[in-house]
C-alpha cells in the first residue's frame, strides 16, 4: 500500500479550522453540568434541599434531583451551600469607574429625562463587577441618576458575566424621584405625574374610541397618522399604563407614599417604592396594592424630616405585614456587601428565608427577572458557598452565570498577589 500525504490549501485549512472552532464552541456550550451533593436554598416553596442535585444544561436549570444522573462535568459540592445567584439594584455599576473622575460617569446629563437609556454606556468589563461577584452577586439592576427632570430615564437588568451582551434587558423599569425637595415643591411634581399619566390615559381612550367609530369622518391618511403617532415620551407613559413594566419611585414619607399607592389604584399601575423610611406606617396599604419595597437593611437614622420612622427593623416588620422587601446597599462600589446587610436584618428579626428571598427571588419578581430560584426553567446563576452566606467568614466557592462557570478573582487580588509575592523586583516594587 503506498502511504501519501494530501495537503490542503491555505484557505481550504482556515476554514475547516473555523468550522471545527465552531463545532468545539458549541459542544462547549451544550455541555451539561450536575452539582451533586449540595444542601440547596431553592428561594421557593420546597425551601432548603439536602443532598440534591441540580443539573445545568444551555444556561437553564433542566432538573433537580433527576433519578439518574448524566452530565459532561459533575461538580460534588460535598454538602455546601448552593443558592441562587445574589441580584443587587439601586446603583450605578457599570455607569461609574471612579466616582472622583468625571470623566468615568456616565450616569447623569443635565438634559436626562423620561427616555433617557443609560444601558448604551454600560462597561461589562468595569473592574468593579468581578469585584461585585465575589458577594455572590450574578445580576443587577442599573439605575442612572438621570437630570433636571423628575423622570431620571431608565433602570436596566444585567448579568455580571462581564460579557459585551450582558445586559438583559434595557427598559426594565421607569425610575422617578419625588420627595423633600431644596427647592420647589413636591405637590409640584406629584401633581405633574397625576396630569402626565391622566392626559396619556385620556389619549389612549380617544384613539381607542376613534378606531371603534365607524361612522365619523376621518382626516386625511397622512393628517390621521401624523394625529394617532405618539411621541418617544408618550410611548414610555403608554407602557406604564398597560403594566409592560414598573414605575420605580425614590420616595420616603407616608403621604407620598400614600399619594403614589393611589395613582397605581387610579391607573392599574405596577409600582416599586425606594427608600420608603416611613413604610411601616402604611404598611397594610403596601400589601393590599401588592407594592414591592426597596430598603438599605443597615438605615437607621434619620437623614431627612421625611426619614423619621426608619429602623434596623424596617424589613423584618414589613415582611410580616406581608410586603415584599428587596434590600439593597446604594454604594455602586460595595455592592459585594449586599449579603452582610442582609444578615444585619436577619440579626434584627429577619428570618433567613425571607432574607434570602429579599436579595434573589423578590427582586426578579419585582423586576420580571427569570432568575432568582433554583427551580426548572430558570436561569442558571447559582452560587456554591464554603459555609452560611450570611456570615461574615464564608466566601464564594463557584459561580454560575447563566449555566457558565465564571471567576471571583478581582483587580484587588491581583494587586495583593502582586504587592506580596516574593519577587526579584526591587523592594518598593513588592512592598
Amino acid at each position: 500500500m503506498r502511504l501519501f500525504k494530501q495537503t490542503l490549501p491555505v484557505r481550504a485549512l482556515t476554514l475547516v479550522l473555523t468550522l471545527s472552532g465552531a463545532f468545539t464552541s458549541t459542544l462547549v456550550n451544550a455541555q451539561t453540568t450536575a452539582i451533586t451533593n449540595a444542601t440547596v436554598y431553592t428561594a421557593t416553596d420546597k425551601g432548603i434541599l439536602t443532598n440534591a442535585t441540580v443539573v445545568i444544561e444551555n444556561g437553564k436549570i433542566t432538573a433537580i434531583n433527576p433519578p439518574t444522573i448524566s452530565a459532561d462535568i459533575i461538580v460534588d459540592a460535598k454538602g455546601k451551600i448552593l443558592t441562587p445567584g445574589f441580584i443587587g439594584s439601586m446603583n450605578q455599576l457599570g455607569l461609574v469607574e471612579v466616582g472622583a473622575v468625571s470623566r468615568t460617569r456616565d450616569a447623569s446629563d443635565k438634559k436626562a429625562d423620561i427616555t433617557f437609556d443609560a444601558s448604551l454606556a454600560f462597561n461589562p468589563q468595569s473592574t468593579v463587577i468581578p469585584y461585585s461577584r465575589k458577594g455572590g452577586i450574578t445580576r443587577n439592576v442599573v439605575t442612572p441618576r438621570g437630570g433636571e427632570s423628575m423622570f431620571k430615564g431608565h433602570a436596566f437588568a444585567v448579568n455580571l458575566s462581564a460579557s459585551f451582551n450582558s445586559v438583559t434587558d434595557s427598559e426594565t423599569a421607569v425610575l422617578l424621584d419625588l420627595g423633600s425637595k431644596s427647592k420647589g415643591s413636591r405637590a409640584y411634581e406629584l401633581q405633574m405625574l397625576s396630569h402626565k399619566l391622566e392626559d396619556a390615559a385620556k389619549k389612549l381612550t380617544k384613539l381607542k374610541n376613534k378606531s371603534e367609530d365607524k361612522g365619523t369622518k376621518k382626516k386625511s391618511e397622512d393628517e390621521d397618522k401624523k394625529d394617532d403617532e405618539p411621541k418617544r415620551d408618550e410611548i414610555i407613559i403608554n407602557s406604564l399604563l398597560a403594566g409592560e413594566k414598573p414605575l420605580l419611585v425614590y420616595a420616603d414619607r407616608a403621604t407620598d407614599l400614600l399619594a403614589l399607592i393611589d395613582l397605581k389604584k387610579q391607573f392599574n399601575l405596577k409600582l416599586i417604592i425606594v427608600g420608603a423610611a416611613d413604610a411601616e406606617l402604611v404598611s397594610e396599604q403596601l400589601a393590599k396594592e401588592n407594592v414591592s419595597v426597596i430598603l438599605n437593611a443597615l438605615r437607621n437614622l434619620p437623614g431627612s424630616f421625611d426619614s423619621l420612622h426608619t429602623s434596623l427593623s424596617s424589613a423584618a416588620n414589613l415582611t410580616a405585614a406581608g410586603v415584599k422587601v428587596i434590600l439593597s446597599v446604594n454604594d455602586t462600589h460595595n455592592i459585594y456587601q449586599l449579603r452582610f446587610n442582609a444578615g444585619n436584618a436577619i440579626a434584627n428579626g429577619l428570618s433567613k428565608k425571607d432574607a434570602l428571598a429579599s436579595i434573589t427571588a423578590n427582586v426578579a419578581d419585582s423586576f420580571a427577572l427569570n432568575t432568582g430560584r433554583i427551580a426548572i426553567g430558570y436561569d442558571a446563576d447559582l452560587v456554591l458557598w464554603s459555609a452560611d452566606p450570611f456570615e461574615l467568614s464564608s466566601k464564594v466557592d463557584k459561580m454560575w452565570i447563566i449555566g457558565e462557570q465564571v471567576s471571583t478573582q478581582s483587580r484587588q487580588d491581583a494587586l495583593r498577589h502582586r504587592y506580596t509575592t516574593n519577587s526579584e523586583m526591587p523592594r518598593a516594587y513588592t512592598k
